[in-house]
């Protein structure tokens, strides 16, 4: 079963010529890479967050495996859905799902199950996959949709995921992606003050702090679950450090600072 694109034509363009236009533009080229654990990349519509994405993708070298995770916009299917599909298309072509490790996952898991309505209309995870296409040659991944959840779930989740990746070996192979804006809708200067406090404990791996900034201080970060999960999985695979790779909010695109989306992109090693 194929996943059809969902956004395409709204988030990014759906005309293949046009698409590897606009990724051309928004991707860095020639810069150094990083062997990286784990980013963190924003999935507004490219006009308003491309820059920021393409440029943290930009700076982690090509893994042949991708455990991709983004928040769940819809509200629809199971909290911790990892997709059903043997593969996602884009206008770019098709990407596979890593089956041997979806499969253990699936199998394995206390958290994630398999489903197919999480994912149906969903936009954080499909809009990665063309910088990633335009990036590297061939690649396979694991889609999986995060709910709402407590820090300790997280990094439980987390911490099962890194146990599967070492299971099958996998350690050198295998980076995350967790798909994130930051602030919603709030002037320029309070959004960026919030998001400044996210991403300290973010810097920090510490996602169960970056779960108490979240609710003390009201962050509008739609993807924080998969942030804090990633951030648990990479820290047992051996991750020391975060560097914030880029930081904008919509401002910047509309030139409105009275309602802003901030986007960050964190590289962790």
């Amino acid at each position: 079963m194929i996943r059809k694109p969902a956004v395409a034509g709204q988030f990014y363009p759906a005309d293949q010529k046009s698409l590897l236009k606009e990724l051309d533009s928004l991707i860095d080229k020639g810069g150094e890479t990083k062997d990286l654990l784990a980013v963190i990349s924003p999935h507004a519509g490219y006009m308003y967050s491309g820059r920021v994405a393409g440029r943290v993708l930009s700076v982690m070298k090509p893994k042949p495996v991708y455990i991709i995770m983004g928040p769940n916009h819809t509200g629809m299917g199971l909290p911790f859905s990892l997709s059903d599909s043997d593969a996602w298309s884009t206008p770019l072509g098709e990407v596979r799902i890593d089956r041997r490790l979806a499969d253990l996952i699936c199998k394995n898991s206390k958290f994630i199950k398999r489903d197919s309505l999480a994912h149906m209309y969903e936009h954080s995870i499909e809009v990665q996959l063309p910088f990633l296409q335009v990036l590297q040659k061939d690649f396979t991944f694991v889609p999986i949709v995060i709910s709402h959840a407590d820090a300790d779930t997280y990094a439980n989740i987390g911490k099962e995921l890194a146990s599967f990746i070492k299971e099958l070996g996998l350690e050198k192979e295998t980076a995350f992606i967790a798909s994130s804006d930051m602030t919603h809708y709030e002037p320029q200067e309070t959004a960026k003050g919030k998001d400044a406090e996210a991403l300290k404990a973010i810097e920090r791996l510490d996602e169960s702090m970056l779960v108490k900034k979240i609710e003390s201080l009201n962050i509008t970060m739609c993807g924080y679950g998969p942030v804090s999960i990633a951030i648990a999985a990479a820290k047992e695979l051996g991750a020391k450090e975060a560097r914030l790779i880029s930081y904008e909010t919509s401002a910047e695109t509309t030139g409105d600072s009275s309602s802003v989306v901030g986007y960050a992109g964190v590289a962790i090693l």
